[in-house]
């Protein structure tokens, strides 16, 4: 994903977040520097999410094994659930546990049409 694709679906994640009245923040030089973070942090009075965003034309997305467990020690420090955000060219956002993902021999795969993962609604929806 070309940064400037990446930085555009980031964007739009925080201002549906927004919308529903989440707070969201992107985090700077997420992927970059020397410490695990993920791309954006959003959270209610309830719930903090640690979200790591693709956005790709292909019909699945690869993720390393280790891009996931800086998510995972990410937000096992911060006290945020693990999601990832994934926008599939011609679909919604789809969310997805790292837990839900396919091992391959050398990374994790989420295909487009697996019916596991969460609808933004569904994300939002407070419990």
């Amino acid at each position: 994903m070309s940064k400037r694709k990446g930085t555009n679906a980031e964007r739009d994640l925080i201002k549906l977040f927004w919308s529903v009245g989440w707070a969201a923040v992107r985090v700077a030089g997420s992927g970059s520097m020397h410490f695990p973070s993920p791309d954006l942090l959003v959270g209610n009075k309830i719930r903090r999410l640690a979200i790591e965003v693709k956005a790709t034309k292909e019909e699945k997305k690869y993720f390393s094994k280790k891009d996931i467990k800086q998510l995972l020690v990410f937000s096992s420090f911060f006290g945020a659930e693990p999601w990832l955000a994934i926008k599939f060219i011609h679909t919604n956002w789809v969310f997805v546990n790292p837990e839900d993902l396919e091992k391959t021999r050398n990374n994790f795969v989420f295909k487009k049409e697996c019916r596991k993962g969460l609808s933004f609604k569904e994300i939002t929806k407070t419990m």
